[in-house]
């Protein structure tokens, strides 16, 4: 069975410092990793994991070619990985550099509205979903926190009425940090096989009784095992979360099935 961690961060060597220093601040968390490729493979030596959905954030217009270029190279050089690109609301012409970002081989976007500092439905990322839903590419976008408006779950209700076929990962249970308000405002109009959620930076604060309740309540058809690497330990994550009383056709589809379907990839 193909493991795939549908959640994780990597930089190149040069910023991952830095970068993530400024992730533990904004989170006020020790972080486990380097944020590193080599840091986040090592995993695979620790745990059954065998592909990483990978990207990164861009918090400035000017880094989004950057990011997209490196998170491509990573991929090239380790088929483990499947790269989703940056985008950023005062980017110049998103339509021009996602249609580059197909062609590098990058298979969805990510979006972050709390360290991007703009609402997820601003009329400009409003332009993005639409060129998203246009090239079917699935977008991962972190939902909720409870310091924030920015990621509130309403906000994606409108996108996701707006939008009747763009694919979306509602990172973190739909609502990071509240996740039951998650719940309560996205299942009527997230039921749908184009809206899927991450339980990464969950298992922490839920517990596995809660994490498995959870992920009942919304459907084990939907969730996608993340690790949110650097912040957590994929190969911690996934013990977490293979021994918290999932049957074994529900972990299949947690591990493997649901990201595949949430990319549109195949994986082995």
């Amino acid at each position: 069975m193909a493991v795939i961690d549908a959640h994780a961060h990597i930089y190149p060597d040069k910023i991952a410092p830095k970068a993530v220093e400024a992730v533990g601040d904004f989170y006020n968390v020790d972080m486990f990793g380097d944020g590193t490729a080599d840091g986040l493979l090592v995993a695979k030596d620790r745990a059954p994991i065998t592909h990483f959905i990978v990207h990164s954030v861009a918090t400035t217009a000017h880094a989004v070619t950057a990011i997209n270029d490196f998170i491509a190279k990573q991929c090239q050089a380790h088929p483990e990985f499947i790269g989703f690109a940056a985008m950023q609301q005062d980017f110049e012409d998103p339509a021009a550099e996602l249609q580059r970002a197909v062609e590098l081989g990058l298979r969805g976007v990510k979006l972050h509205p709390d360290t991007q500092k703009v609402n997820m439905d601003d009329p400009r990322l409003m332009e993005v979903y639409a060129i998203c839903e246009q090239l079917g590419l699935p977008v991962v976008i972190h939902t909720g926190d409870y310091r924030y408006d920015y990621s509130h779950p309403r906000r994606l209700v409108n996108i996701l009425r707006t939008f009747p076929d763009l694919v979306v990962d509602a990172a973190h249970f739909g609502c990071w940090s509240r996740y039951e308000v998650g719940y309560d405002i996205l299942h009527e109009v997230a039921m749908n096989d184009r809206v899927f959620l991450d339980e990464s930076s969950s298992q922490f604060f839920l517990g596995q009784r809660r994490t498995v309740e959870l992920t009942r309540m919304w459907g084990t058809d939907r969730i996608m095992f993340g690790s949110d690497f650097p912040m957590w330990d994929p190969a911690e994550e996934y013990r977490t979360l293979t021994t918290a009383g999932f049957t074994e056709d529900e972990l299949e589809n947690i591990l493997w099935h649901n990201a595949e379907r949430f990319a549109g990839v195949k994986v082995e």
